[in-house]
């Protein structure tokens, strides 16, 4: 079904079964094919990066689950982390004009974003220099920055504007520049606004590293926000995190996903500040009990039932991940013209689950997803998971989706415009508040992580403790 000999087949199951020894190339994902061997058989030049595999070795040790549920650790957190990392506050294009401004909380601190110039960003801790009252409590535009307690205004850039009753404030002459609204770093990557509150971090870019390169062939500035959604969930933000950072959960979780996704055969890398896990799709998983024809994994990635009419035709011969691609190439065509035909299949009907330290996921290929982790407010038993799609467009830009926000009660279905995501995403919501629950339970002091299918929550870990618990 995919394309492969049976013999080359055999020959690459028995590699893997090597695979962990040290000094093998190949890394140990599992009895079947990996996502190398479908590469072999795509119909378009594949690109070098997706050639490239990092493995994660780094040690066996349980995780504390002290890093969930203790609030010692979340102050840890708020001084030595949210301080210090870049974070990824909104869309440029939520900001198009001078004056349009944009609240980012995180944790018990709080920023304006603010269009200051055509090309020009600034971020602003959202507190009055007078009395500490915040300066703005919901997105909008201005002209200026005026507090809403007693008046005291600032100009875009943040110089000082104005005081009421100034001559009852003469011990201030000598001290206005000391009325200048503190900035706080702010760069760009791909449309994304990006701050950092520590005024000695390094730059953007050098924390990125490769990541930019990796995305240059899928634009994702040349995007729009398509959907927004934000949800409180009942669990710390790295359980709910981690609950996307493996595939290894899909076939108990997400049964429904076995016919097409082959996630044991996810490749996983590590690069520094970020990692991705890319899972095979139109490739049913090996630990089905049963053979999926071509037509069962098509209905599957498609979401048809039996006997209703297929929308992408199976042509003689062809698997389901070639008609998807064929498909995904006429779905573009009209956004992207002849570039289609620079994109190999993998891009477009893979998953490729991108992940930025320390809490985003930026979907990569022709997937529009993009998740967002932060805690709800300073409560570290309650996290805000978000997703995001930013969509490919033909002409004008449209504008940018507002916001929608579920509580803790709601169901990701109630967002119509995540279509078959939401109850895919309530599948997992589940998982992670009960999750937050049984480790309060639990009578081991951590909780155990695979070697390879769950390394990238073992290397997220390994970062906190660089930031957070050294």
């Amino acid at each position: 079904m995919t394309g492969i000999d049976d013999r080359v087949l055999d020959e690459r199951r028995e590699e893997n079964r090597r695979a962990d020894e040290p000094g093998q190339h190949r890394p140990a994902t599992g009895p079947g094919l990996t996502w190398q061997d479908l590469l072999d058989t795509d119909t378009h030049e594949v690109p070098a990066f997706l050639r490239d595999q990092r493995p994660y070795r780094n040690g066996d040790a349980d995780i504390s689950k002290d890093r969930y549920l203790s609030r010692a650790w979340h102050e840890l957190e708020k001084e030595r982390l949210w301080s210090r990392v870049w974070q990824l506050a909104c869309r440029e294009e939520q900001l198009p004009a001078v004056g349009d401004y944009l609240v980012y909380d995180i944790a018990d601190q709080s920023y304006v974003i603010v269009r200051t110039a055509p090309g020009e960003l600034k971020a602003y801790p959202n507190a009055c220099l007078h009395r500490g009252r915040r300066l703005k409590t919901y997105d909008g535009r201005c002209s200026e920055i005026r507090c809403p307690f007693h008046g005291f205004a600032w100009h875009l850039d943040g110089t000082l504007k104005g005081i009421p009753a100034e001559w009852d404030f003469p011990h201030l002459d000598d001290r206005r520049d000391e009325l200048t609204l503190p900035a706080v770093r702010v760069d760009t990557w791909a449309g994304f606004v990006f701050l950092n509150p520590d005024p000695d971090a390094e730059p953007l870019h050098e924390f990125l590293g490769d990541l930019p390169a990796h995305f240059e062939r899928w634009h994702l500035e040349d995007r729009f926000l398509q959907a927004h959604v934000a949800k409180i969930v009942r669990c710390n933000w790295k359980v709910a995190m981690e609950a996307f950072a493996e595939g290894y959960h899909v076939s108990a979780t997400h049964p429904q996903g076995t016919v097409y996704v082959m996630d044991p055969g996810s490749q996983i890398d590590i690069y520094g500040s970020f990692a991705r896990q890319i899972s095979p799709s139109g490739v049913p998983s090996p630990l089905i009990t049963w053979e999926a024809s071509q037509e069962d994994i098509l209905r599957g990635m498609l979401d048809v039932r039996e006997g209703e009419p297929l929308p992408v035709e199976l042509e003689p011969g062809q698997t389901a991940r070639e008609a998807m691609a064929r498909a995904a190439r006429t779905r573009w065509r009209p956004v992207l013209g002849d570039r289609v035909e620079e994109l190999c299949d993998a891009e477009l009907v893979d998953h490729f689950n991108y992940t930025v330290f320390p809490n985003i996921h930026p979907w990569g290929g022709f997937n529009r997803i993009v998740y967002r982790f932060r805690p709800n407010g300073d409560d570290h038993e309650t996290s805000i998971f978000e997703v995001m799609y930013v969509t490919p467009f033909a002409g004008e830009r449209p504008a940018p989706a507002t916001v929608r926000s579920l509580g803790a009660d709601d169901r990701w279905t109630d967002a119509p415009e995540l279509d078959s995501l939401g109850m895919v995403l309530d599948q997992d919501t589940f998982n992670m508040e009960q999750v937050q629950k049984g480790l309060k339970i639990l009578r081991r002091d951590g909780v155990t992580v695979s070697r390879y299918q769950e390394a990238i929550v073992r290397w997220r870990q390994d970062l906190l403790d660089e930031w957070v618990g050294r």
